[in-house]
């Protein structure tokens, strides 16, 4: 008996248009996670990279439901002593729209060499403006 493994070539990438506006922070990221992994092919393996490239837009206009807008905290540290930042959702919203969409999603993917190589799929834009011409339309459902 013969079984069948992924290979390399057997892969076909596909590009995804996802329109953030109006759609809840937590459910939008695991879907973009779901298609940066490529988990919905017939030829899904756990140890290979097998997903699409998503282009994000509208990350401004994402929703954070209950009081996450107020009491969600953003956190960094730079390594040295008293460098821990905390920032609000509300303030990361203002300044960096596109990191929240980000940080979301990639916490959801592994936390390994591939999930690093899986994030660098993922483009998230402020507004409707994206330089990507092969995109096609992808639903709000994911």
């Amino acid at each position: 008996m013969k079984i069948a493994t992924t290979k390399q070539t057997d892969i076909k990438r596909e590009w995804h248009l996802v329109d953030a506006k109006d759609q809840v922070l937590g459910r939008l990221a695991s879907n973009v996670a779901t298609l940066l992994m490529g988990k919905k092919k017939s030829y899904y393996v756990p140890y290979m990279d097998c997903g699409d490239f998503v282009v994000v837009i509208n990350a401004q206009d994402v929703k954070l439901t209950g009081r996450k807008e107020q009491q969600k905290v953003y956190t960094r540290y730079s390594g040295y002593p008293g460098g821990l930042k905390k920032t609000k959702a509300d303030r990361m919203r203002k300044e960096r729209p596109m990191y929240i969409v980000r940080h979301a999603v990639k916490g959801m993917l592994p936390k390994n060499k591939i999930g690093d190589k899986m994030i660098k799929k993922l483009f998230v834009y402020k507004g409707e403006e994206h330089p990507h011409t092969e995109v096609q339309k992808h639903g709000s459902k994911g």
